[in-house]
């Protein structure tokens, strides 16, 4: 990817996956930045999380659909957030629609000279570089995989991110970012890494104590929100300063490493395991054996500092298990509600924070600033 393109203020920025736990957080990152004016989100399904000033368009994944709100909302910066990095919670085939497919689908949608779209920005995975025996310690961006890759999610990424290369090669004047991110850990968040580390002792394979190395949930949000900000060309690794074995993971979280699984006929016994609750994705049965390490400098050097190191982000989460009971019992989880959004944005009737004695606005118009929902 070429480094010489003109800088980009990324005013107008839309979201593609806003249902998505990333597309969610990152959008409300986004609601508190003064300088991008208009954020705009699509999906097939209702966001997940309260959104005050980001407008939300139910559509799947249709580029002709997509281009022509890039075009009438004048789009400068496209985020795509919806990359499917873990097989437990997706079907093979519909998450192959997702990433492959739907990839395809956003760079048509953000092709051609006469696009208003200046920045994409693809929010990738560490499963680009997959999990061997022979493996650097740390892969730089600028490695290739060294094995093809073994199960279908990784072939995914590989696939989707040779669509973005693609479309950065063809569109030499539009700054395109990739973000190959580690495992993410955080309070708030759900994958199968945190539902391992969450059960009473941490499963292992026999023989193997692997090196993990995290990034934390704020520090992924913080990391795309900087590539709104800034111009982060090319390819950068997301991952926080050091790495711990899995035996010193368990050992922040208070718990046992119990190596219940065989060093041979691991997938044998993972799905039965599975069936006892234990999920482990195909995806992550080499990463339990070898573990995986990632360069982070090329993305300190361009300004960006995590404020979590793996070691932190390990003991944010081992917090979090600790106080978890408590916090549940008392939240109630938020529902999106079309009509009730609506309500809230645009009804004159709405008073609005700031106004004088919480007036309407002058002459009632029906087109007010959002309201928080």
């Amino acid at each position: 990817m070429s480094a010489a393109v003109p800088r980009v203020e990324s005013r107008r920025v839309l979201v593609t996956g806003l249902s998505t736990y990333w597309g969610g957080r990152l959008a409300q990152e986004l609601e508190r930045d003064p300088a991008v004016e208009t954020i705009v989100g699509v999906d097939a399904r209702d966001p997940r999380c309260e959104l005050e000033r980001t407008e939300f368009v139910r559509i799947g994944i249709q580029h002709a659909l997509i281009r022509r709100i890039i075009d009438a909302a004048e789009i400068d910066t496209v985020i795509d957030t919806r990359l499917v990095v873990d097989s437990i919670w997706t079907p093979a085939r519909a998450a192959h629609e997702n990433n492959v497919i739907g990839t395809m689908n956003i760079v048509a949608a953000c092709d051609g000279r006469d696009s208003p779209v200046r920045k994409l920005v693809f929010k990738s995975s560490a499963h680009y570089y997959g999990c061997e025996r022979d493996d650097p310690a740390f892969f730089s961006e600028d490695m290739l995989r060294p094995h093809p890759p073994g199960t279908p999610i990784e072939r995914d990424i590989v696939e989707a991110e040779g669509t973005v290369r693609d479309f950065a090669e063809r569109n030499r004047d539009k700054t395109v970012t990739v973000l190959r991110f580690a495992n993410a850990l955080g309070p708030t968040l759900t994958t199968s890494h945190t539902r391992l580390l969450s059960l009473p002792a941490v499963p292992a394979i026999l023989g193997f104590d692997p090196r993990y190395q995290f990034i934390h949930e704020d520090d992924i949000v913080g990391v795309l929100h900087s590539a709104v900000r800034e111009d982060l060309h090319g390819i950068y690794n997301g991952a926080a300063d050091g790495v711990l074995a899995l035996s010193e993971v368990a050992g922040l979280l208070g718990k046992p490493l119990a190596p219940v699984l065989p060093p041979w006929g691991t997938g044998l016994v993972a799905g039965p395991l599975n069936r006892l609750g234990l999920r482990i994705p195909v995806e992550m049965l080499n990463q339990l054996r070898y573990g995986r390490g990632l360069d982070n400098r090329k993305l300190k050097a361009a300004g960006f500092q995590p404020r979590y190191t793996t070691r932190e982000a390990v003991l944010d989460f081992a917090e979090h298990l600790r106080t978890r009971p408590l916090r549940e019992s008392a939240r109630e989880p938020y529902r999106y509600e079309r009509e009730v959004e609506e309500f809230l944005r645009w009804s004159p009737s709405v008073r609005r924070p700031g106004a004088p004695g919480g007036e309407r606005p002058p002459g009632g118009e029906s087109k007010a600033q959002p309201h928080a929902t």
